[in-house]
């Protein structure tokens, strides 16, 4: 599967519908209809069209074009391609800039990696997650044969995340992720849960036990949900996490096509 075309084939359900025309996904939720590129394992694949094209060779007539080192029929296409979906995410993009703090926590940023931070009195609060591979889907879509155009849900990204709450040389460490929406409509009201839970003075290390969230008293894990939830790490903080994140790594998306534009075309 082409992950540089990712727009279209996040959803692997709908695979069935990406032929002969290729649907790209916005985070509107809309498709739009685009002449689907060729394949790029097919595109590189010196075995195929070897009497139409030599892609893996540029050629030698020295011309110029508006791509300026491009010349392979390969490089032509991905940059073509590429020049259009660049400009589309751009304007799929729900927000150009991104803010510095969030509910009183400093954000800040290295790469794929997010930490947001706050000191209250004594205790230090960090959170950090990492956006790669975060995105999807709050509902499968549902699909018939007849149908066009399946309708699918805004797409999101959902990070697991880490809570570390300081005080000294103490810290108590909570690994949480997002609970299936499917589990929220059988009566489940949070929409992130309690993965892991350890306690440890000094730096981490693997020695370190480390408890189940599924493992520990129902009650008990409540309790942990409703410190947290004073600590401003409640349902609406995190969903507002969630939003952040699917800004950030919508950013993120659109930069990795440039440089591949660049990469491709030799600028």
């Amino acid at each position: 599967m082409n992950n540089l075309l990712r727009s279209a084939f996040r959803i692997s359900s709908c695979k069935a519908f990406l032929n002969p025309t290729k649907k790209v996904l916005f985070p509107n939720g809309a498709l739009q209809q685009r002449q689907i590129a060729r394949n790029l394992w097919y595109m590189t694949n010196p075995r195929n069209n070897e009497s139409e094209n030599k892609l893996s060779k540029l050629c030698t007539c020295g011309c110029m074009n508006k791509y300026q080192q491009v010349h392979s029929k390969a490089e032509k296409e991905l940059v073509e391609f590429l020049t259009e979906e660049i400009l589309a995410e751009r304007k799929a993009r729900q927000s150009n800039t991104l803010p510095a703090e969030l509910d009183g926590f400093k954000i800040q940023l290295d790469g794929a990696e997010v930490t947001f931070s706050k000191v209250c009195d004594d205790e230090k609060i960090k959170i950090t997650f990492n956006v790669n591979h975060t995105v999807d889907t709050d509902t499968e879509p549902e699909i018939h044969p007849n149908m066009d155009k399946p309708e699918v849900g805004e797409l999101k990204s959902k990070p697991p995340f880490d809570i570390e709450l300081s005080r000294g040389k103490t810290t108590l460490k909570l690994v949480c992720s997002f609970v299936d929406s499917d589990e929220r409509q059988e009566g489940y009201n949070d929409i992130f849960g309690l993965d892991e839970i350890s306690i440890y003075d000094g730096d981490w290390n693997d020695n370190i036990y480390a408890v189940s969230g599924e493992s520990i008293d129902t009650y008990l894990y409540d309790l942990i949900l409703n410190y947290l939830e004073e600590k401003g790490v409640s349902n609406e903080f995190v969903e507002k996490l969630s939003k952040f994140s699917t800004s950030y790594e919508h950013s993120a998306y659109i930069g990795l096509l440039e440089g591949l534009s660049k990469f491709v075309s030799g600028k």
